[in-house]
């Protein structure tokens, strides 16, 4: 039964990459790449690396995708005051 979550997760993650790399949108892909993370670290808990898949969620999910939006906002600002 596990087997098939993570294999349902893999697949998941790799449907997301293609779509990340495809997209246009810069604010969607953001998003997309933080649903990225989450799956991530879905499957580092489910490999019991708890560590691994804690620090991927504050980091790697939350801070960076934090920071893809902020910058995402400012260039918008800065093209909307040209």
């Amino acid at each position: 039964m596990i087997g098939l979550i993570i294999l349902a997760i893999f697949i998941t993650l790799i449907i997301l990459a293609i779509a990340i790399i495809q997209n246009d949108d810069l604010p969607h892909s953001v998003v997309l790449f933080m649903g990225f993370g989450l799956g991530s670290v879905i499957l580092y808990f489910l490999f019991s690396a708890p560590d691994v898949a804690l620090t991927e969620a504050v980091i790697g999910t939350g801070v960076s995708g934090v920071v893809f939006l902020v910058t995402l906002l400012q260039i918008r600002s800065k093209e909307i005051k040209k």
